[in-house]
């Protein structure tokens, strides 16, 4: 994926070049930073474009991946192996490489359209919430918010506040690019990943909660229909056990529309506040 200086910043944070036998190089930017090292999104999200690239004719349905090791800022490279392609369905696997390390594993699953039955319940429903009104930058409204959220534009409505001693770790709001750009799955991927953890609703400091494994499914035809670049999706995560110094966590991503583009889970440490 070559792209022009004129491109939108996600698009030139994400970029991969080929390197040839399906290998990329990527740059790990800090503007993704969380704590320790780049945001999961944000890691999902070059991960994709160098499979995408590999897989262009098909789309991306299942995405896991899991962090050995946090990158770190600069040169990485990712390799992509085709372990088979079939008839409908491409099944890939990658690797990010950095220093002669392994930071990043990766399996997935591409797909043509297929027809059957369908079904939808009330889980995959959007929640009646608030019309998104006006978003803000809540990398200003004060100190300690990691580099990653500068990248979005934001407005919470779903569950309570980060650290106010809640009783339901279930959070969420309506998201979009700070630079409007029309959403792709590697932006649909960054985005399941671009809001605090659930459980910090029920804290009442922040803790560290570093990825273990991250698992994406694609649901639905990304962009949606009459999609425009300044839409903002609503996003909502949720938890339901932290034991063993780990919690894992449900996302969803819907369009303004009502429809469920995209699901994650996770699974990450949860460990004490600091200074506990």
């Amino acid at each position: 994926m070559t792209v022009p200086n004129t491109a939108n910043p996600f698009d030139l944070d994400t970029a991969v070049r080929p390197l040839g036998d399906d290998r990329f190089s990527v740059e790990i930017s800090e503007r993704w930073w969380v704590v320790a090292g780049p945001n999961g999104g944000f890691v999902a999200a070059l991960v994709l474009r160098a499979l995408q690239a590999v897989e262009p004719a098909r789309s991306p349905r299942s995405l896991t991946l899991q962090f050995p090791a946090a990158p770190q800022q600069g040169p990485a490279e990712i390799v992509v192996r085709t372990v088979r392609r079939g008839g409908s369905v491409t099944f890939l696997s990658a690797e990010m490489h950095q220093d002669g390390e392994v930071k990043v594993t990766a399996l997935a699953v591409f797909s043509e359209t297929w027809s059957g039955p369908e079904y939808l319940t009330d889980e995959a429903k959007m929640p009646d919430v608030f019309p998104p009104g006006e978003l803000i930058d809540i990398s200003e409204t004060g100190k300690g918010v990691p580099p990653v959220f500068r990248n979005f534009l934001s407005a919470p409505a779903v569950g309570d506040l980060p650290f106010s001693g809640g009783t339901d770790p279930v959070t969420g709001g309506w998201l979009t690019l700070k630079e409007p750009r029309l959403l792709d799955e590697a932006l649909a991927a960054a985005m399941l990943d671009a809001w605090f953890p659930a459980p910090f609703v029920i804290l009442d400091a922040p803790a560290p909660a570093p990825t273990l494994d991250l698992t994406i499914h694609f649901r639905a035809p990304i962009p949606p229909p009459d999609a425009k670049p300044e839409d903002p999706y609503l996003i909502v995560f949720s938890s339901s056990l932290a034991r063993d110094g780990m919690f894992e966590e449900d996302g969803r991503l819907w369009s303004p529309g009502g429809t469920l583009l995209a699901q994650s889970r996770q699974l990450a440490l949860l460990r004490h506040p600091r200074g506990q």
